[in-house]
């Protein structure tokens, strides 16, 4: 039987991966007509495992930061042959690779002009070499590097606004997204694909490893952070908001902080669930998402 799938079952992906959905929902929304660059991080290794491959499109693995680098040498290798107008090119990467150790490469894309779709799948941590704390960790979690003990309360910087930075490009695309809403992530990059220039789309994928959830509450995790108004689901065009998900009745941070094993030495602090509340709260005004 021919195999019709992009992204195939069978790679080594733990249980409940919210990356692994949120790729295969990406690349089937891009379609087979498709190029990725894909950085080093989990989602290289679950999928890439030697000698065996998950992906059914061309793929090519570029070095923990410079994904966007190799992506515009493809795009603009593209270009030159005169099959661009054909071919999408998707640059992918961690909350590791894009918000640290890969923003420099990812601005010069975004700046240069590339017609290159970048999108970042952010569990919020190194999960690949040990649940290590990165720019795109929450406020308060605790990681192997922003440790909880009797003077520490996990991390303690705010999680880094990459949708805000790269919109600061002037490029014409940004949007973020969640594993929990299948629905939304392939408009999104169905949307993104037709418009020509450089694109940035930032998806949110539960880890149960590094969030220390139930594997079987991924989606439901998934949901609640947006439901909090802590992980908006949001998008730009041409550096005006252009559509939120709207949140009648945003639900209390509590809710979504007790399903993870990362918030539990905030659950019995008020104060510290009233500052990440504010955060939420914080959203919520800033992208007039309650209505």
């Amino acid at each position: 039987m021919e195999n019709n799938r992009l992204f195939n079952p069978g790679h080594t992906a733990c249980a409940g991966c919210g990356q692994s959905m949120a790729a295969r929902l990406v690349i089937e929304a891009a379609g087979s007509n498709t190029i990725i660059v894909n950085n080093t991080g989990c989602l290289e290794v679950f999928t890439t495992r030697y000698p065996e491959s998950a992906w059914n499109v061309p793929w090519i693995h570029s070095l923990f930061e410079n994904a966007p680098a190799v992506a515009s040498g493809v795009e603009a290798a593209l270009k030159y042959l005169g099959k661009k107008d054909n071919i999408n090119v998707i640059a992918q990467a961690g909350d590791g690779g894009t918000a640290d150790i890969g923003l420099q490469a990812l601005s010069g894309m975004l700046e240069r002009g590339h017609d290159i779709l970048y999108v970042c799948y952010d569990n919020e941590a190194y999960m690949n070499t040990g649940v290590q704390r990165s720019g795109l960790t929450p406020f308060r979690t605790n990681t192997t590097t922003s440790p909880v003990g009797s003077k520490l309360s996990g991390n303690i910087r705010p999680k880094k606004p990459m949708p805000e930075i790269a919109n600061a490009h002037g490029i014409p695309f940004v949007a973020t997204s969640s594993a929990a809403f299948p629905q939304d992530i392939q408009r999104k990059v169905k949307k993104a694909i037709s418009i020509k220039g450089p694109k940035y789309m930032q998806i949110h994928v539960p880890c149960p490893l590094g969030w220390r959830h139930s594997p079987e509450l991924t989606l439901q995790v998934g949901k609640l952070a947006v439901e909090t108004g802590l992980y908006p689901l949001i998008e730009y065009e041409n550096g005006v908001l252009s559509g939120v998900r709207k949140l009648p009745q945003p639900k209390p941070v509590e809710e979504y902080l007790k399903t993870q094993g990362r918030f539990k030495h905030l659950l019995k602090d008020p104060e510290q669930i009233r500052q990440i509340q504010e955060v939420a709260d914080n959203n919520i005004q800033k992208y007039n998402l309650k209505g």
